[in-house]
């Protein structure tokens, strides 16, 4: 798939992303509880990943050559789901039975539960050495697949975060990209007064990473990062993805207290509104 992007993609995309927050909303009202902020933040870039970056396919999700991609922060797996419904792995109504009892999605990815989610994921810091691990049995069978790998910025504190970034980089595993989404919230407050992450980019470095920092809600500007790191052969990249925890709904953007709640039935109502009206300026704003 070309990485060019032109202008009828890109409002495809932020479509798209609207629509999957839109998803999102409507499934955590519909649970009763789940985490909101997070998933509506990383909106765009499952975006870009599953109808854009990613070598998948819904239909054979067991697909040998497929591109893996880990989420190793799985509390925000609403948005998974969402991007996958929207991608065709399965309907728009089984979405809707997010945490229900014997459901196929629970409020973490369970790997033998649904096809197509690579790992079962819980406890933070976990995702980095599970893809690295996947990196380098790709590399020992020659396989060509890229891996990807999703986590917080708040994990960035797990010490079993740096010693798999250690094991990539000494590895030199670059067919691995791991993405950080710096929202900069946790669920009992700011991550720079929580346990300070800063200077973030420069501890990647040390560790002898490539570093990328994006607008993790511009698209174009996030797959150009992602084509970025398939040119780099000598050692793994990291792309810092800046986002805005809450995307979508001016009233909870950056509310760190919107971490681990859902919306109530009359909040969802509002924000789905916002949502709507937030859809039209995208048609507007490309025509």
């Amino acid at each position: 798939m070309s990485s060019y992007l032109d202008d009828n993609e890109i409002k495809e995309l932020e479509k798209t992303a609207n629509d999957i927050r839109q998803t999102i909303i409507k499934m955590l009202v519909e649970a009763g509880s789940g985490h909101t902020a997070g998933p509506l933040g990383m909106a765009d870039i499952f975006t870009a990943f599953y109808f854009h970056l990613l070598r998948h396919d819904p239909k054979n999700p067991l697909w040998e050559e497929r591109d893996r991609l880990i989420l190793s922060n799985g509390h925000i797996t609403p948005v998974r789901y969402a991007a996958m419904a929207h991608a065709g792995y399965f309907s728009l109504e089984e979405a809707m039975t997010l945490r229900k009892f014997g459901s196929r999605l629970q409020g973490h990815p369970e790997r033998e539960r649904l096809l197509g989610v690579e790992t079962t994921s819980g406890p933070l810091g976990l995702g980095l050495g599970q893809a690295a691990g996947i990196a380098y049995g790709a590399r020992m069978d020659n396989k060509r697949f890229r891996v990807y790998c999703l986590m917080s910025d708040a994990e960035q504190a797990a010490g079993n975060v740096w010693e798999s970034a250690m094991f990539t980089a000494n590895n030199k595993l670059s067919s691995l990209t791991a993405i950080i989404d710096r929202n900069n919230i946790q669920i009992n407050g700011m991550t720079e007064q929580v346990m300070p992450l800063e200077p973030l980019r420069a501890k990647w470095e040390a560790f002898n990473w490539h570093v990328i920092e994006v607008d993790g809600h511009n698209i174009r500007e996030f797959v150009n990062a992602v084509e970025e790191a398939k040119a780099i052969y000598e050692k793994p990249t990291v792309i810092i993805a800046h986002t805005i925890p809450g995307k979508g709904i001016k009233e909870i953007e950056f509310d760190y207290r919107w971490h681990g709640i859902p919306p109530k039935s009359d909040e969802a109502k509002k924000f789905l509104s916002e949502l709507r009206t937030l859809q039209g300026k995208i048609k507007s704003e490309h025509q």
